[in-house]
């Protein structure tokens, strides 16, 4: 077990006075039952089930009035009313509509309790006629772990220390470099990250990653409608993680004969499940965002280590020892999406690239940032150089000077003007400190 960063999002949500039961949502084997447990330390009691298992289930199938069913639910885990903090887990909870429908009462008469559900597959049954209490529940978003994450469970202990720091400080760049390849390499996974950090190979990994590709393969079962689908959306998983990072198209993705419809609703069924995200272009550059879902969007799957392997090319990674080996072209881009989730733990959030709008033109920008009301374009470089056309045309028509480039190069601010007479000030971002962008961004703002 090491320490998740969800944990201080659950403590926040604790604290809350008028708290309602939590639901924990993520993809398959990223830690969420784990940081429950983890987090389980802050309580008296802490009463834990798992809706896999019948003897678990039983409590909800009959739907009893909310104080019977905590009154049964202490009687069997030997729990004491008089305990002030008592934590209820409920994982698997897709697996009992009664337990779904149970968090509204939980919310409405047993608010003194803590109650947090979760579930491999808990996104698809909204697409089964089942509904979570609508304003009686929370969400929090988990993904794998973040760079800082690897360097606390691998106990980087100097690295973290130094990365506080700000501005950064440039005697420990190639250190912080080398690690954040060995993360970009192997991923966020947190079964594959402590298998690493026990034997420090990537060759012995193989079998975790096959581990998860058969199991997200064997859901697809549980929640596709026939078998169509299930054909269509193991196809989507299959080519996903070959193509994560490019723009695609769904007529014929993948070489395949399915129809547009068929590949979008698979689409939106693995976005439900966490297991990817369609990354939509935008073409403002002033607030707020709004998706183009009319243009060709990026694939970002949850974690750029899996993407890595089964594209064949996670031990050239691990080999080389060149900066742009392992920041090549989409893995470079991919990692940093990775990192750019870390920033929130919202549901809701989204990522976004930029095109030019105007026709006759391609411009594209890898990601935007929204900041402190601002449209920030962000490009990612696989080496310490690069040329930078379409962050250019981007500030172009910006109502602010201020953009960002991620490379492996040293961090610095650069002040300029683009082709057309434009002045920028430039955020050059190692990176490897992509998860303190806001504070960074902050810093440029300050420095005109």
């Amino acid at each position: 077990m090491f320490n998740r960063n969800v944990i201080q999002e659950l403590k926040k949500w604790a604290n809350k006075p008028k708290r309602k039961p939590l639901i924990l949502r993520g993809a398959r084997q990223v830690g969420k039952t784990t940081a429950i447990d983890i987090f389980s330390k802050e309580f008296d009691q802490y009463i834990k089930l798992n809706l896999d298992k019948e003897k678990d289930r039983r409590f909800f199938t009959t739907e009893l009035p909310v104080n019977e069913l905590i009154d049964s639910l202490f009687l069997s885990f030997n729990v004491s009313k008089n305990k002030k903090k008592i934590l209820i887990f409920i994982d698997e909870i897709q697996n009992s509509s009664n337990a779904i429908r149970m968090l509204r009462y939980f919310c409405e008469e047993a608010s003194h309790l803590y109650v947090i559900a979760a579930g491999s597959l808990l996104e698809t049954v909204f697409d089964n006629k089942i509904s979570f209490p609508v304003g009686r529940v929370e969400y929090l978003r988990m993904l794998p772990c973040s760079f800082m994450e690897f360097l606390d469970s691998t106990s980087e202990i100097k690295a973290i220390e130094v990365l506080q720091n700000f501005p950064f400080p440039e005697y420990a760049h190639q250190r912080l470099l080398d690690l954040f390849r060995a993360y970009t390499t192997i991923g966020g996974m947190p079964e594959v990250i402590a298998s690493y950090r026990n034997q420090k190979q990537v060759f012995v990994l193989g079998e975790i990653y096959d581990s998860f590709l058969v199991s997200i393969m064997d859901d697809v079962e549980k929640y596709a409608r026939n078998e169509t689908q299930t054909k269509v959306i193991r196809h989507i998983i299959k080519h996903s993680l070959i193509l994560a990072g490019s723009r695609i198209t769904f007529q014929g993705f993948g070489g395949s004969y399915y129809k547009n419809r068929e590949i979008s609703e698979g689409f939106q069924m693995l976005q439900k499940a966490f297991l990817l995200q369609l990354v939509y272009p935008a073409t403002q550059t002033n607030i707020p965002v709004s998706s183009n879902y009319r243009r060709a969007p990026k694939i970002q799957m949850v974690d750029t280590g899996l993407v890595n392997y089964f594209s064949g090319i996670q031990n050239e990674l691990f080999i080389s020892k060149s900066v742009d080996e392992f920041c090549k072209g989409r893995i470079a881009e991919h990692i940093v999406g990775q990192e750019l989730q870390t920033l929130s733990s919202s549901v809701l959030f989204t990522l976004n690239f930029w095109v030019r709008e105007k026709t006759g033109t391609s411009a594209e920008v890898d990601f935007i940032v929204q900041h402190q009301g601002k449209i920030f374009p962000l490009e990612v470089k696989s080496g310490a150089t690069g040329r930078l056309r379409s962050l250019f045309q981007f500030i172009d028509q910006s109502p602010h000077p201020y953009a960002v480039r991620v490379y492996s190069g040293k961090l610095k601010i650069e002040k300029g003007k683009t082709p057309h007479g434009t002045p920028f000030v430039l955020l050059n971002l190692p990176f490897f400190l992509v998860h303190k962008l806001p504070g960074y961004l902050d810093w440029i703002v300050k420095t005109k």
